[in-house]
């Protein structure tokens, strides 16, 4: 079993600082789903990572542990029809900015997973790329929009059965794409997204 490495718990310690990231941005349905997380500076969790490198379990077991110990954090939503009419990229911004708009303590600095980042207020921000493999509050943002997104998709698995998203989550695997192909996108498809190889 590999040791998972230390995180830095923030980029600027001096400050009370929030972490950034989203879930979804690949998916060919469902909303795109983003986390901001402030954690005390004494946080640690030796599981604590990227989202992409735990399994479902690990994700499922740190969810309670960041959301009782966080200091601040909440989940943004930005729902197919919006993303198709601003595009992912941007909607990803907009996911993180209505997650921070919501946390109970403004924070001072934002770091965020990636290479880019849109102003939110006039608070100072860092993109990072791999940033959820580095910094603690990033990878608990990461954990937080992704087993948020997860749970919802599994919901809407329910209403909108035959497209496998309690186990693909929206994201374009063969069976979903055959699944498309056989029964036609939802009003939950993204319709600006390559939906089938051939359109």
């Amino acid at each position: 079993m590999t040791k998972t490495p230390s995180l830095l718990n923030c980029h600027t310690p001096s400050l009370i600082e929030a972490g950034c990231d989203e879930a979804g941005r690949g998916c060919l349905a469902g909303p795109v789903y983003a986390a901001a997380v402030i954690l005390p500076q004494s946080f640690y969790h030796p599981l604590l990572n990227d989202s992409k490198k735990l399994t479902e379990k690990q994700r499922e077991e740190l969810r309670p542990i960041i959301e009782e110990s966080a200091i601040a954090w909440a989940v943004g939503v930005v729902s197919p029809k919006e993303i198709d009419e601003i595009n992912i990229l941007q909607a990803s911004f907009l996911a993180m900015h209505r997650a921070l708009e919501a946390l109970t303590v403004e924070p001072q600095h934002i770091i965020v997973d990636g290479n880019r980042f849109k102003p939110f207020r006039n608070i100072p921000f860092t993109p990072i790329v791999k940033g959820d493999a580095k910094y603690a509050n990033i990878a608990a943002a990461s954990i937080l929009a992704k087993t948020h997104r997860d749970e919802e998709m599994t919901r809407l698995a329910e209403q909108y059965p035959g497209y496998g998203w309690q186990i693909n989550k929206g994201y374009p695997t063969a069976a979903h794409r055959q699944a498309i192909a056989q029964l036609g996108p939802t009003p939950l498809h993204r319709t600006t997204f390559r939906l089938l190889p051939q359109d």
